[in-house]
């Protein structure tokens, strides 16, 4: 069954461009793709590379929009970077992505091809029911290998258990384990362009073709 979420109506009155694009899907989660990698390597590092030397990196379309966002909800974009921000700066001082498993490796290859912040969630592990919202003063999580992030005034992902994720650093709750078995990925965008109708086609393949994924189903909420 689809996951229902909607995006909450406060977040829309401070940045009505806000949507999110959903892929679900199911999944057996592996280490490694080592095509994937070669792929990226090879292509994604030196689109990167130049986009970085023709913009700068907070004018990348799409990083550029998501930092005006951030501004806009109150966060300071330099100190709580988006996530792509936060990888293509990664690729740009040689460091290259961290490698985890075929799920959050394609995910964040859509991510930095994208600019858009990417995340995905282990299904049985959230609610029926999610929110895209501003995190509320106060509110915190443990983030992934991380200790408590501060949340408040962010992009963020919850049930009715609370925050799950944000466009910035997701929670433990849902992280991507070799144990999920379906999986919900949200490209998060705070652009007016149609770039996020393209992330959802390419990301699409990109998990049916390096973390095999099966049955996937793709919309936009809006």
């Amino acid at each position: 069954m689809e996951k229902k979420l909607v995006i909450d109506r406060n977040m829309k009155e401070h940045w009505p461009a806000v949507r999110v694009g959903c892929l679900q899907y199911k999944v057996t989660v592996e280490k490694k793709n080592e095509e994937m990698w070669k792929y990226l390597k090879k292509e994604i590092y030196k689109r990167t590379k130049d986009a970085i030397f023709d913009y700068g990196v907070n004018e990348i379309p799409n990083i550029k929009e998501s930092r005006a966002a951030y501004k806009a909800f109150g966060k300071d974009p330099s100190r709580y970077r988006v996530s792509s921000e936060a990888l293509i700066r990664r690729i740009g001082q040689g460091k290259g992505l961290y490698e985890v498993n075929t799920v959050v490796d394609v995910n964040n290859l859509i991510s930095v091809e994208s600019g858009f912040s990417v995340g995905s969630y282990d299904i049985a592990h959230i609610g029926d029911e999610l929110v895209f919202r501003i995190g509320e003063e106060g509110e915190t999580y443990k983030g992934i290998g991380k200790e408590e992030i501060k949340i408040d005034h962010l992009p963020v992902l919850a049930d009715e258990k609370g925050a799950i994720g944000s466009s910035t650093s997701d929670s433990e709750r849902a992280m991507i384990t070799e144990d999920a078995k379906e999986v919900l990925t949200l490209i998060y965008s705070f652009s007016e362009n149609q770039d996020l109708e393209k992330a959802l086609i390419s990301g699409k393949q990109y998990l049916e073709k390096y973390a095999l994924a099966k049955d996937v189903k793709s919309w936009i909420v809006e």
